[in-house]
């Protein structure tokens, strides 16, 4: 058997989320049923991350095993072969070491944000973005953010179905950033690293972040909501679509993601 890590990008607009479901379809099954195709073999395709539904990824990454002996560019093409038409493609492959596990040998996670501000509903990132008409001050935003960074307890910022076992997490970067794009109007990215994320935090950071863009908080209500450990004390989670897990980091360079980008 050769274990082989993929990297997988995505629009999630037309899934349930990563993890396979009964109530429609899922990138994970879609992988899965891609190598089938490709093989004839049944695998458990593991990923970093479980994205929720709507939720996209330029980075997603994973791993499998296969008996069938065959090449990692054989691998991808292959895969990607049987994906078609789904929005899901295998951007790079690699055969890595069997003790290697995507989720459980990453050292940190990175996901960006993006929000349009106009007064315009978009057209071409509808479904890729949050869609926010009133005007947002990103370096307000950006200021506040920084209270939320370091060693603390995110409870306030965790979903209610959140399966970790702990709320306490280490958030590395918090940032947050205004593209001028014209008579298109601003994009803002909000990005977020650190080594594991809770389940809904970083739509929730933009959620209340964007209170305090439309001058409804300060930085002082961001920290009190933070101290509050309490859901009720934090904004509203802001909408899937504009999230999207960008790179998976490892302790080995050889296992290092495509870098960010817009």
């Amino acid at each position: 058997m050769t274990r082989y890590q993929i990297i997988i990008e995505y629009d999630g607009g037309g899934f349930v989320g990563w993890q396979r479901q009964d109530n429609g379809p899922s990138i994970q099954a879609a992988l899965e049923e891609a190598v089938y195709g490709f093989c004839g073999e049944t695998v458990l395709v593991e990923g970093a991350g479980r994205t929720d539904a709507g939720v996209h990824a330029l980075a997603q990454s994973a791993h499998f095993d296969l008996a069938k002996d065959t090449t990692a560019d054989t691998v991808m093409a292959a895969v990607n072969f049987h994906l078609k038409p789904a929005p899901v493609v295998v951007v790079a492959a690699r055969a890595v070491p069997n003790d290697f596990h995507a989720r459980f040998s990453a050292i940190r996670r990175a996901y960006l944000y993006r929000i349009v501000n106009r007064r315009a509903a978009p057209a071409l990132d509808a479904g890729r973005a949050w869609f926010v008409p009133q005007p947002l001050d990103a370096a307000v935003m950006h200021q506040a953010a920084q209270v939320l960074v370091g060693h603390h307890d995110f409870t306030s910022f965790r979903a209610s179905e959140c399966q970790a076992k702990s709320p306490v997490k280490t958030l590395d970067r918090l940032t947050v950033e205004a593209f001028d794009r014209g008579p298109s109007g601003t994009l803002i990215e909000i990005r977020a690293e650190a080594p594991s994320f809770l389940h809904h935090q970083i739509r929730n950071f933009a959620g209340s972040l964007k209170l305090v863009g439309e001058g409804k908080w300060t930085a002082d209500d961001l920290k009190a909501a933070l101290e509050a450990r309490d859901r009720r004390a934090a904004g509203p989670t802001a909408a899937a679509a504009g999230l999207y897990l960008t790179e998976v980091g490892y302790p080995d360079e050889a296992f290092s993601q495509v870098p960010e980008g817009r």
